[in-house]
């Protein structure tokens, strides 16, 4: 299997966090892409999609992709198996995932801080 452009690009951002983390990237100067590939998991005997990871940002100069995820517990243990599935797949893969505190950790660091969008709890 070999990753794909995403064949559903997103219109907007899915969540407030990741307009922050947008944002602090536009802060300093970094280039991003959202959501600009699919990792295949699982195909079924026609080649059809049955499971993919779409990382929410891929940071080119950096060779790496960012997964932002919640601190609800199912939502990490997905993300965790299907990070798990795709290093296995893909080992040169660079994936990095941030949950809520962390990404908070970055925003607090650099002197952002949430915005009022951002502050607010989300799935």
């Amino acid at each position: 299997m070999q990753p794909i452009p995403n064949p559903n690009p997103p219109g907007a951002f899915a969540h407030p966090i990741e307009a922050e983390f947008a944002r602090l990237m536009d802060y300093y100067g970094i280039p991003w892409d959202y959501e600009p590939t699919t990792f295949p998991l699982a195909v079924d005997e026609t080649g059809r999609l049955l499971e993919a990871l779409t990382p929410d940002f891929y940071l080119p100069s950096i060779d790496l992709y960012v997964e932002l995820t919640t601190q609800q517990q199912d939502y990490i243990t997905s993300k965790h198996r299907k990070i798990r599935r795709a290093r296995e797949h893909y080992p040169d893969l660079r994936l990095r995932l941030l949950n809520r505190r962390q990404m908070q950790g970055l925003l607090m660091k650099f002197g952002l801080g949430l915005s009022e969008a951002g502050a607010q709890p989300y799935a």
